[in-house]
């Protein structure tokens, strides 16, 4: 079996619709005065649509999970050496992929309980990406710190919309899949540590690695502190996955400068607008 498997050799049938990460990195929709709104709200009018394809994102994120911590356990010899994996963290790879296959049972389902079904909406392979990298810091860093790190806020925020909804089906299984990834984070934190330990360098790097994934994944405000964002960071549980409290200050501001950025660019696109409609009058 190969070794590093690209994401466009990925097994998938022809249900699944494949959308390039940077197609969805720069929809102009993601900064848009609509996206600037809690879609998932009770209130709003698109919050079922909105939902079921928060649901679906899930569901594929957990195959790309799956996927990602099996390439880990193969991807590397076997050994304490900067390219190789120990043994214990393989182990710990090993018993993730035992729950990211079970989170895509329950996600399956969660999206048929949700009037969704497989293919509706496009997948993206952020995730699967992530965990290509060759070094296998970067990879606990950029899926196990980042991008569970992200499961661990939308799985909150699901397990609140069932709340809200009175839905207990989807309440219990987001809080029940919401354990697991607080798990898949600690491992990730601690393994960071013990593999970085005499190395301050590559630390350095693996966390700027993760901010650049925590920065895509903020998608201009999709997750954030204030009200209109659709993803909260989940702060209690973030502490518990290893987390500090400087980390998660400092998630609080990429997402804030997500917002911003989003917002600075709705005023540059109302403000082009703006001249041309002059300079149409005027004409």
């Amino acid at each position: 079996m190969k070794r590093m498997l690209p994401v466009a050799e990925l097994a998938r049938d022809v249900r699944f619709q494949h959308v390039r990460v940077e197609d969805t990195v720069f929809d102009p929709r993601n900064i848009s005065p609509a996206a600037q709104t809690n879609g998932l709200a009770p209130t709003a009018v698109n919050a079922s649509d909105n939902a079921r394809g928060l649901m679906h994102g899930i569901f594929v994120g957990e195959i790309q999970a799956l996927e990602g911590a099996g390439r880990t356990c193969f991807d590397f010899d076997t050994g304490d050496a900067r390219e190789q994996a120990p043994f214990a963290m393989k182990l710990d790879m090993a018993r993730q992929c035992w729950d990211e296959a079970r989170h895509v049972e329950i996600s399956c389902k969660l999206a048929e309980h949700m009037g969704s079904e497989i293919g509706e909406f496009a997948e993206q392979t952020l995730l699967y990406e992530a965990a290509c990298n060759p070094d296998p810091v970067l990879r606990l860093t950029g899926v196990n710190r980042a991008l569970e790190g992200l499961a661990i806020d939308v799985f909150t925020t699901m397990k609140n919309f069932g709340t809200t909804l009175s839905d207990p089906v989807l309440e219990f299984c987001e809080d029940w899949m919401l354990a697991d990834e607080v798990t898949h984070v600690k491992m990730g934190s601690d393994w960071l540590r013990r593999l970085t330990l005499k190395d301050p360098d590559r630390l350095k790097n693996a966390l700027e690695f993760q901010r650049s994934v925590d920065k895509l994944f903020s998608f201009g405000g999709f997750r954030g502190e204030h009200d209109e964002s659709p993803v909260h960071l989940a702060r209690n549980f973030r502490r518990l996955a290893g987390f500090s409290d400087d980390e998660i200050a400092e998630l609080v501001d990429i997402a804030a400068q997500a917002y911003a950025d989003a917002q600075a660019q709705q005023q540059i696109q109302a403000d082009a607008a703006a001249a041309v409609a002059v300079a149409a009058s005027a004409n």
